[in-house]
């Protein structure tokens, strides 16, 4: 193992000034989801020279690709994960253009090795994390259903074992009134503003009756278009997290009460949807994360730097958590204890320093592929501990 070790760190190291250009250029050309054609364009056309099968718009996902490179002989098939997406206005702010060439360099490592492991390397490129996150249209469809393990690195203030996350419902609450002059004819109208202002209250309310795991958080994304006219139209929209699916689905039906009840008071009708894809909670498999310790350790980062894992985030590989085993680990590219979606970390991901920080963080991923890829045992207890966490 540690000669396999030797040869996959040797690869990626001679990969490395590659994969800065790669990252430099995701993060100097910020597209946001399912606009990333820049980005899927060069990662997918990179796996292909490193030997990869690429199948390009799965699902008809224009920039949704699947990357694969098999051995000919039996073994484990191993996932790792890329996100390419950034935000609006302040790009890459969440640091997926480290994330996704974590996986590439992870991948390029062990494709050194896989004629000598066996089994499957697969790299799935997956849109738009941030909003309609194309891993909930890979897991339902089953492009998971055959991975030993799913795993991803994502770039922080510090080294954090993966966790869990919150899972998540987008609610989107529209309110129909009758128009009519504030001042005027105010006896006309049917003020829709009235039923959003009613929906907060409500749900203000209900916050004293949630668990300590729930969040619920919203805006007033449209109120009308003058004070002197009573709007006929509001709407607003609601994240609503918890730690299981099953609770947010309970504080979903009583939020979407309280929008019903609020349309009732003012006299307007209220249509419900969800604006962006619900996320599953994260399922950390803890052999596999376990693992992906361990090889930090060995690699000198010191046990008492590495923190307890918790996100109170949602994230799009909770999905994929309920088809295979999965672990979402954070790498520390930063000292200052800045936080995602900042224009510090922003900056600060765009560093010497953080692309150093990547190409350890592709090397710690491909060790844990490696581990895998070479341990039965190691798999078995992956196996045993996904099969029982279902």
């Amino acid at each position: 193992m540690t000669d396999l070790k030797s040869i996959v760190q040797d690869s990626i190291q001679a990969y490395s000034g590659r994969l800065t250009e790669i990252a430099s250029f995701i993060a100097a050309h910020p597209e946001l989801g399912h606009e990333e054609k820049q980005a899927a364009a060069l990662l997918s056309s990179e796996l292909e020279k490193l030997g990869f099968r690429v199948e390009r718009t799965v699902l008809g996902l224009e920039t949704a690709f699947i990357a694969e490179y098999t051995s000919g002989k039996p073994g484990p098939v191993v996932g790792l994960l890329a996100e390419y997406d950034a935000l609006p206005e302040i790009g890459h702010a969440c640091g997926h253009h480290l994330i996704c060439t974590m996986a590439l360099g992870a991948a390029a490592g062990l494709r050194t090795v896989a004629d000598r492991t066996g089994g499957t390397i697969r790299v799935y490129g997956t849109p738009a994390e941030e909003t309609m996150g194309a891993k909930v249209d890979m897991a339902a469809a089953g492009l998971f259903d055959d991975c030993d393990i799913a795993i991803m690195a994502h770039p922080y203030h510090c080294y954090e074992r993966s966790g869990a996350s919150l899972a998540m419902d987008a609610l989107q609450f529209e309110f129909r009134g009758k128009a009519a002059h504030a001042a005027a004819n105010p006896e006309l109208g049917i003020n829709a503003l009235d039923a959003v202002i009613q929906l907060f209250n409500s749900v203000n309310a209900l916050r004293q009756q949630t668990r300590e795991d729930a969040r619920i958080h919203g805006i007033i994304s449209s109120g009308g278009k003058a004070p002197n006219l009573i709007p006929d139209y509001a709407e607003a929209r609601f994240y609503v997290r918890a730690a299981t699916r099953a609770y947010v689905d309970e504080l979903a039906r009583k939020v979407t009460t309280c929008a019903e009840a609020a349309g009732i008071a003012t006299g307007c009708s209220m249509t419900v949807s969800n604006y962006e894809y619900s996320y599953d909670e994260l399922l950390t498999n803890e052999a596999l994360s376990e693992a992906f310790t361990a090889n930090l350790i060995a690699s000198g980062i010191p046990e008492d730097e590495i923190r307890g894992g918790h996100d109170n985030g949602s994230l799009d590989l909770g999905n994929v958590s309920l088809r295979c085993p999965a672990a979402h680990p954070f790498i520390k590219i930063v000292d200052e204890p800045y936080q995602l979606h900042t224009t510090e970390f922003r900056d600060a991901a765009q560093t010497d320093r953080a692309y150093k920080a990547m190409v350890f963080g592709a090397t710690m991923l491909a060790y844990t592929a490696c581990d895998v890829l070479t341990d039965a045992e190691l798999r078995q207890r992956i196996k045993e501990e996904f099969r029982q966490s279902l």
